[in-house]
């Protein structure tokens, strides 16, 4: 999974419980920790509003999570914007090697396709 420093909220939320249940690789950067939610609040008469935090992230250890810290990756890369604007993603390069020494590593099996059934005597079955 690729993150970064500009992700929050669910971006904060997916790392996490995709680490949990230890789906793969984290690339990238530390998320942004900003997993409090903000309920609707009424506006202003100028229009205006304001947000007030009124619920938090509790980790299945009952341990307040994430906000103000949020996600670090596995493998820390940061996408420089010299090489980004040499059309370089150092991230997903960094992803594409991961991916591919996972793939040396644990091979994809092969599977054979079985033969068709007949199913000509299915179609005498449903005649009668």
């Amino acid at each position: 999974m690729l993150i970064n420093h500009y992700s929050s909220s669910g971006g904060d939320a997916f790392p996490f419980f995709f680490r949990k249940r230890g789906l793969g690789t984290i690339i990238g950067t530390r998320t942004w920790g900003g997993l409090v939610g903000i309920s609707g609040n009424p506006a202003f008469v100028d229009g205006g509003f304001f947000n007030v935090p009124t619920f938090g992230f509790v980790n299945t250890e009952g341990e307040w999570d994430v906000e103000g810290v949020g996600v670090a990756p596995d493998i820390e890369v940061w996408d420089r914007p010299e090489q980004i604007v040499q059309g370089k993603d150092p991230c997903i390069e960094k992803a594409v090697e991961v991916l591919l020494e996972e793939l040396k590593k644990n091979p994809p099996k092969s599977v054979t396709t079985p033969k068709a059934p007949d199913r000509s005597k299915w179609i005498e079955r449903e005649i009668k």
